[in-house]
């Protein structure tokens, strides 16, 4: 089943989840050894976020809070440790990702990519500039016709 791994370093891996243990090798490829969260801020696509990744002291996905907030349309709660994006059944469960979604989380992780890069050369004027600015940049990753 496709997901894609999304790691606080902004690197995405395409993932083959196995249909039968889906729920265990998400966990396996967060890192979690108890509670894993599921996220629903896209209505086919599911978000797998360690339990406890703030808590344990794992890095910021700057990529995957990035998604998630273009995909609600708000600035989100930061998330921690790595992220699996899955697609989401009719009935709530796992699916696999579709095309378009996957698209979408690749041309994101570039765009944050490249916004990083530029922050460096030129920083922001403080934390909320910068988080205006980087979603504005993804809200157009999302825009139809890209």
């Amino acid at each position: 089943m496709r997901a894609l791994r999304i790691a606080p370093d902004t690197a995405v891996r395409e993932l083959d989840l196995p249909v039968p243990g889906a729920q265990s090798a998400i966990r396996d490829h967060i890192g979690a050894t108890g509670f894993v969260d599921q996220g629903l801020y896209h209505r086919q696509a599911l978000l797998h976020i360690h339990g406890e990744g703030r808590v344990i002291g794992l890095a910021q996905n700057i990529t995957a809070w990035a998604l998630a907030s273009a995909w609600r349309g708000i600035a989100l709660y930061p998330f921690h440790g790595p992220v699996v994006v899955t697609g989401r059944a009719e009935d709530g469960g796992v699916a696999p990702l579709d095309d378009d979604l996957a698209q979408q989380a690749h041309a994101v992780a570039q765009t944050v990519r490249e916004t990083l890069e530029e922050w460096c050369i030129r920083p922001p004027a403080s934390n909320e500039a910068a988080l205006s600015e980087l979603l504005a940049y993804v809200a157009q990753d999302m825009a139809p016709n890209r």
